[in-house]
């Protein structure tokens, strides 16, 4: 089947469709040994399609990250701006993760999806906008898995209707995977991120969040990593993460 090829290139973890676009302008990838042009299709079954060796060393310069972010911090990799609000309704001035990050990783690497301001846990920064897509994008269902308190106690029926999807923002949630893990206390895992989905799908069913956690990125999890902490990925850490979302 004849696909566009930044869509090509974008499906197998070699570029995002945007930088896709400045490898075929370059004249860095090819197409049956010719240079391909800029709108061009192939398919990916009957033609070969190759890059040059300068992509695929960008690749391995891609960087990858993972922070606990502390409560109180905005999931942003703007500074700070007095009088403005950011992205989400959070409070001007308030601290933002780019903040956190040492200062030569700063306007470097960039977080992977949102986590509120009130939220903590893990949290991916990198500069593999592929990946980030793969991660972010709803028709990918890549899991994230959250640790939550709830106020008050949370009922059976209360947790079944979470887990069967609930009508929030004018959609309905997809389904998922719900565990209680004591009378205040459960596990959910989503395969979406919708605007504070949690503490909306929580207040749907008639409770109110004390706690929210991130405990897990698809195969990426680390208890031991202290709030306001970042560390570098392992190679094993990658490799699986890049395996999970098929890259």
């Amino acid at each position: 089947m004849l696909e566009r090829l930044q869509k090509i290139l974008s499906a197998r973890g070699i570029a995002s469709r945007r930088k896709a676009e400045e490898y075929i302008l370059q004249g860095l990838v090819l197409v049956n040994g010719k240079p391909a042009i800029l709108g061009q299709k192939a398919d990916p079954a009957v033609d070969r399609i190759e890059v040059k060796g300068e992509v695929m060393e960008a690749r391995k310069e891609m960087l990858y990250y993972v922070m606990h972010k502390p409560r109180g911090i905005v999931t942003s990799n703007i500074e700070k701006s007095p009088g403005k609000k950011h992205a989400g309704g959070n409070a001007a001035g308030s601290p933002t993760v780019r903040e956190l990050l040492p200062l030569n990783l700063q306007g470097k690497v960039f977080p992977v999806g949102r986590l509120d301001k009130d939220s903590t846990g893990l949290l991916l920064l990198t500069n593999d906008g592929v990946l980030a897509y793969r991660l972010t994008h709803p028709k990918f269902d890549h899991e994230k898995e959250y640790e939550v308190e709830t106020e008050e106690e949370i009922t059976n029926g209360q947790l079944q209707k979470m887990r069967e999807g609930l009508m929030i923002l004018g959609e309905k949630t997809k389904p998922a995977t719900v565990e209680r893990t004591g009378k205040r206390n459960f596990r959910i895992a989503l395969t979406e991120g919708k605007n504070r989905q949690i503490r909306r799908m929580c207040e749907k069913v008639g409770c109110t969040v004390k706690n929210l956690q991130r405990i897990r990125i698809m195969t990426l999890r680390d208890p031991l990593l202290k709030e306001g902490k970042i560390r570098l990925l392992t190679s094993q850490e990658k490799a699986q993460l890049l395996a999970s979302v098929g890259l």
